[in-house]
């Protein structure tokens, strides 16, 4: 008898899920930064049509082969065609090296949390703004203490996961999300309320010509693709939990609005408080930003203990629900493929990934480990494994696994059966000859592009 599938109770339900699994950390601590850096208004135009004309349509081609196939990546890449099963092991891959070093940041954040609880006080590593470096680079470089952080915030993974599609993931998506953007809207009113935050917007918003250069479109390029969560199979994943009663292009389109909405908010949010505090040449990007410039910034606001709790459980909620989704797409795997239950599954595999994500961990300064990585440019060179861990997903893995979904639903499964899923709750898709198009031709040229800077100059886009 063949196993009931897990659906999503509700649509609503699988919308917060989705766009909680594109909204991460990159829409957070990456996407104020490369605001800045890309000329404000124009990198913002930039985004919004790279979302527009390649995003959604990635993720509604990922989305499609979900439904069709009710599957795991893997599962749906066979059962469509044998011969593409390996587009689905690139994704299981790629999901298991990023939860490995996500489980070890969601850590991080939530080391920070506790700092903010229990008042901040940074002084034991001097009085000057260097105290907030030392800080956190004295606390990653401990042997143990990262690593229990990390293996607390994945025990909060495991918990969720277990409990199953519609009692576990999309019950605790339905309240995170919508507390997700009550607090990050609370941060924007604060934000922009306080003196001189009217520079800070202007910089951030005000569309420049000059700007529109080819730098900030590659930069919008890289930070839309990759914080929608496509080219790793999440979406197949989710996708295959959706009735076919639901329209899933309103849905891809909800999701991807979402996650934008999100990633502007968080510029807002960021944006005027760097501007005013320490000037637009102190505006960063990553965890460097998010954990040593930003704590800085705050200590020079007024309640600036109050914002610094209020950013970093922002940031854990970010975390928690792209870890889940990061999860559950690899339990998925193992459940149908092999038969697991769902605990069985997890346990096999969070075993080997906390071997991975302690690697991550040490590396940071506690054990020089280090591998080898190449790209074009700069040839074989060893880095720390933190790093190679980085490059292998953002840089290689990820939009090659984009690639493959574009190149598979373009030209192997075809823009017409895709279309005819799509199509199949009965809502008619008057633009399927315009998404058909940037499927099969504008969308692997921009993977390609992607790659090119990536891999090809040895450049990081995410």
């Amino acid at each position: 008898m063949e196993h009931k599938r897990s659906q999503w109770a509700s649509n609503i339900g699988f919308i917060l899920a989705a766009a909680g699994s594109a909204v991460g950390l990159g829409n957070i601590w990456k996407f104020p930064g490369k605001v800045a850096a890309g000329g404000g208004g124009a990198f913002l135009i930039c985004y919004a049509l790279i979302v527009l004309f390649v995003g959604f349509p990635v993720m509604l081609a990922e989305l499609s082969i979900g439904r069709s196939t009710q599957k795991n990546v893997v599962g749906a890449f066979r059962r469509l065609n044998p011969r593409w099963s390996f587009a689905g092991g690139i994704g299981v891959l790629t999901l298991f090296v990023i939860m490995s070093y996500y489980s070890v940041v969601g850590g991080w954040v939530m080391k920070y949390i506790a700092v903010y609880l229990t008042g901040a006080d940074f002084s034991a590593f001097g009085n000057d703004s260097s105290r907030f470096s030392a800080y956190f680079a004295d606390f990653i470089s401990r042997p143990a203490e990262p690593l229990l952080w990390g293996a607390v915030f994945l025990l909060l993974c495991i918990y969720v996961v277990v409990r199953g599609v519609s009692e576990g993931i999309e019950r605790v998506s339905k309240f995170l999300m919508p507390g997700l953007f009550v607090l990050l809207t609370g941060i924007v009113v604060y934000a922009v309320t306080l003196d001189g935050a009217a520079e800070g917007l202007k910089y951030m918003l005000a569309v420049d010509p000059a700007k529109f250069n080819g730098g900030t479109v590659v930069a919008a390029l890289g930070q839309a693709f990759f914080s929608l969560s496509v080219g790793m199979g999440i979406m197949v994943t989710y996708g295959s939990y959706v009735p076919r009663t639901e329209n899933l292009a309103k849905s891809a389109g909800c999701i991807c609005i979402l996650d934008s909405l999100v990633a502007l908010l968080s510029g807002l949010a960021i944006v005027p408080v760097v501007y005013i505090t320490a000037g637009p040449e102190a505006m960063g990007m990553g965890g460097g930003f998010a954990f040593m410039a930003l704590p800085e910034v705050f200590s020079r606001l007024p309640g600036g203990v109050f914002f610094g709790f209020a950013f970093f459980l922002l940031l854990f909620v970010a975390a928690l629900t792209s870890a889940i989704s990061i999860l559950e797409s690899c339990i998925a795997w193992l459940t149908e493929e092999f038969g697991f239950a769902r605990l069985k599954a997890t346990l096999l595999l969070v075993i080997p990934m906390s071997f991975l994500s302690a690697g991550y961990s040490l590396s940071q300064g506690a054990m020089d480990i280090k591998l080898p990585w190449f790209d074009f440019t700069n040839g074989v060179q060893y880095l720390p494994m933190n790093a190679v861990m980085e490059k292998f997903t953002d840089n290689l893995m990820i939009p090659l696994g984009a690639l493959c979904f574009c190149l598979f639903v373009g030209w192997v499964w075809g823009t017409d059966n895709a279309s005819k899923e799509i199509e199949a709750s009965g809502h008619s898709m008057a633009w399927k000859r315009l998404w058909a198009f940037l499927v099969k031709f504008l969308a692997p040229a921009v993977i390609i592009v992607i790659l090119y800077f990536t891999v090809g100059r040895g450049q990081g886009l995410s």
